[in-house]
C-alpha cells in the first residue's frame, strides 16, 4: 500500500509521559483519535523506528513517525440524480447543491452524492482528486445548500484550486442565526481546531488550531433572529457555524453547534452559499453566480417577516 502523507514529531518536555494516541491527536487536529489508534494498530506509526501500542507513554526526544496510507479505492458509480445547474461549459460546471446532499463518497455515503450525480451528468471530470472526489475543488457541508463549482478538466481544477487558496475566488453565505446582532458589520478573528472532547466537532481554540476570519453584515433583524451575510477570509471546516456560535449567535437548525430546542422544522442548519465569484480558468473572464435561497430558509424568513417587531 503506497503512502500519501508522512510526518514526524519530536516529543518535547511538555508532552512527556502522555499516551501516544492522545499526543498525536493533539498534534494533528485534522485526524480523529480513533483513526490514529487504527493507524497505530495497523503498524503505520513508529516510535524511534519501533512499533508500539496506542497506550505507549512517550518520552522526551522520542521520534514519532506517522505514515498515512492512501484511502482504499472505491467504485464510484454514475447515478441519475437531478441537479440544479447554474452554468456549464467544457471546463467547469456550477450547481446549486441541495441541503442534505453529501459532496463526495465516504464511509456511510457511497451513493447519492454530488459526485455520483456529476458523473452521470458530465461524463468527464478532472482526475486530480482521484476516483473518490473527481472534479471536486471545494466542499460544502452535507446540510449546507448553495453554489458550488466543479472542474471538468485538470487545467480548470488547478486554476480554481489556486483561486480558492489565494482567496481570489470569493464565497458569500447567508445564514439565519439566533439572537439580535446589534452591530451592522463585524469581523470574527478566532482560530479554529478540532474540539478536544468531541473529535467530530470543531471549536475556537488556541491549541493545534489554524487562523480563521469571518466577516459578517446584518441584512435583516427579526427581534430574536437575524439574517446575516458572511464572507470567508479563510476556509476552515464548519467555520461560519463555529464562529457564529462563538459570538453567541448560532445558526438556526444547526445540529452540532446550535441550540437544542429549535422553533423551526428545518432539517440541518439554515446556511446557504449564496454567491460565488471566480475567474474562468480558460477564458480569464470574471464570473459571478448566485444560488436562490432554498424553500426551507425562505419559509422561515417569511414567517419571521410576518411577526417582525
Amino acid at each position: 500500500m503506497s503512502v500519501t502523507r508522512e510526518f514526524v514529531d519530536i516529543v518535547e518536555a511538555a508532552a512527556e509521559n502522555e499516551r501516544l494516541d492522545l499526543f498525536l491527536t493533539k498534534q494533528r487536529s485534522d485526524l480523529t483519535r480513533s483513526f490514529i489508534q487504527k493507524l497505530i494498530r495497523e503498524g503505520h506509526v513508529t516510535v524511534n523506528a519501533k512499533l508500539v501500542k496506542p497506550n505507549y507513554r512517550i518520552q522526551l526526544n522520542d521520534r514519532v513517525a506517522v505514515m498515512i496510507p492512501e484511502p482504499k479505492p472505491m467504485d464510484v458509480v454514475a447515478e441519475h440524480i437531478p441537479l440544479s445547474v447554474l452554468y456549464e461549459d467544457d471546463d467547469i460546471i456550477v450547481v446549486n447543491k441541495t441541503r442534505g446532499m453529501v459532496v463526495h463518497p465516504a464511509a456511510g455515503n457511497y451513493q447519492g452524492t454530488l459526485v455520483n450525480a456529476l458523473l452521470e451528468h458530465c461524463k468527464n471530470l478532472s482526475g486530480i482528486n482521484g476516483e473518490i472526489r473527481p472534479g471536486i475543488v471545494h466542499r460544502l457541508d452535507k446540510d449546507t445548500s448553495g453554489v458550488m463549482v466543479a472542474a471538468k478538466t485538470d487545467r480548470a481544477h488547478i486554476s480554481l484550486a489556486q483561486q480558492i487558496k489565494d482567496r481570489t475566488a470569493s464565497r458569500i453565505y447567508w445564514a439565519i442565526v439566533h439572537g439580535n446582532i446589534k452591530e451592522d458589520h463585524g469581523s470574527i478573528h478566532a482560530p479554529i481546531g478540532r474540539h478536544t472532547a468531541d473529535r467530530k466537532k470543531m471549536a475556537v481554540t488556541f491549541e493545534n488550531s489554524r487562523e480563521a476570519t469571518t466577516n459578517f453584515t446584518v441584512l435583516t433583524r427579526f427581534g430574536e433572529y437575524t439574517l446575516v451575510e458572511c464572507k470567508l477570509l479563510t476556509g476552515r471546516t464548519h467555520q461560519i457555524r463555529v464562529h457564529m456560535a462563538y459570538i453567541g449567535h448560532p445558526v438556526v437548525g444547526d445540529p452540532k453547534y446550535g441550540v437544542k430546542k429549535q422553533e423551526f422544522s428545518i432539517v440541518g442548519q439554515a446556511l446557504h452559499a449564496r454567491e460565488l465569484r471566480l475567474i474562468h480558468p480558460v477564458s480569464g473572464e470574471p464570473m459571478q453566480f448566485t444560488a436562490p435561497l432554498p424553500s426551507d430558509m425562505s419559509e422561515i424568513l417569511h414567517t419571521l417577516q410576518k411577526y417582525k417587531r
